[in-house]
């Protein structure tokens, strides 16, 4: 028994580190290739991996090109803005569909679950067009409009709210608490864990987030890091190193971000029982 058990760890790890690998090859061919000469980049020869002379040009190119400070505070903005404003309201409105009860319910809630099952490239024209009449394309502010109010969110927060038991809120009650006092000061706390794989998931949406920056921030002034990669393209012909030179540079803010709130990713992820 302990010998089939042990076969059975070796070969679950073994399958683990097989799938871990090849996850890994995409981001070590994006490193490796950065560092290549762009003809030795587009060969065909699949026993050349490593680039023959480690060059920086393309680092060097990309950023005479491109001003990453001002990507990097873009891509900063549009990822706080929308994190706050998802959660802020998905705890507002997660916590009415959860907890209280009043005319319309079931019927706001149907809406939140529509808007779930439809694309989200149907919302495209009609926030473009409110947008661009209160004359904001090109701002921040035209970055962070379209995740001010997530039914992702209010769904995920009001599964959490649900799962409270009905004593706090009965306890709240004797004691004189009022809706907004039971919600900020008993109810809110307790679903932090939700509020946090919220952000985290909201952070990660932002942050690949490609077609409405195209749309809202053609300025190469106001998109973000994920619409400057794809400008960065060229129609007929691609500079390869350069592109993966800048996919390098693009990926540090979020690495940085990982390392500093790992502890706080995994247990995000772990409780909300989701995945990316």
């Amino acid at each position: 028994m302990r010998e089939s058990k042990k076969s059975a760890r070796i070969l679950l790890h073994a399958v683990l580190i097989f799938g871990a690998v090849v996850m890994l090859i995409p981001f070590a061919w994006m490193i490796l290739t950065a560092f290549k000469s762009a003809t030795e980049a587009t060969q065909i020869d699949p026993f050349v991996i490593f680039p023959k002379k480690w060059l920086t040009d393309a680092f060097v190119s990309v950023s005479g090109k491109m001003n990453f400070a001002k990507l990097y505070l873009n891509t900063l903005l549009l990822i706080l803005g929308r994190v706050v404003c998802a959660v802020v309201t998905a705890s507002l409105a997660g916590y009415a569909l959860g907890r209280l009860e009043f005319k319309g319910k079931k019927l706001c809630f149907a809406l939140v679950m529509f808007q779930m099952m439809v694309p989200v490239q149907i919302f495209i024209i009609p926030q473009y067009l409110m947008v661009s009449k209160m004359g904001l394309l090109n701002t921040t502010f035209s970055l962070v409009f379209p995740g001010i109010v997530t039914a992702f969110g209010t769904f995920l927060l009001r599964q959490s709210y649900m799962a409270l038991p009905k004593d706090l809120e009965e306890a709240a009650r004797l004691d004189g608490c009022s809706i907004p006092q039971t919600f900020f000061y008993i109810m809110a706390p307790l679903t932090r864990s939700g509020m946090v794989a919220l952000g985290i998931f909201t952070a990660l949406f932002a942050y690949k987030d490609l077609m409405w920056p195209l749309i809202a921030n053609p300025d190469q002034g106001a998109m973000p890091l994920s619409a400057a990669l794809a400008k960065l393209q060229g129609q007929f012909a691609a500079n390869y190193p350069e592109l993966m030179a800048a996919s390098l540079l693009a990926c540090v803010p979020m690495v940085v971000l990982y390392i500093i709130f790992q502890k706080q990713f995994i247990e995000g992820i772990a409780t909300s029982g989701g995945k990316l």
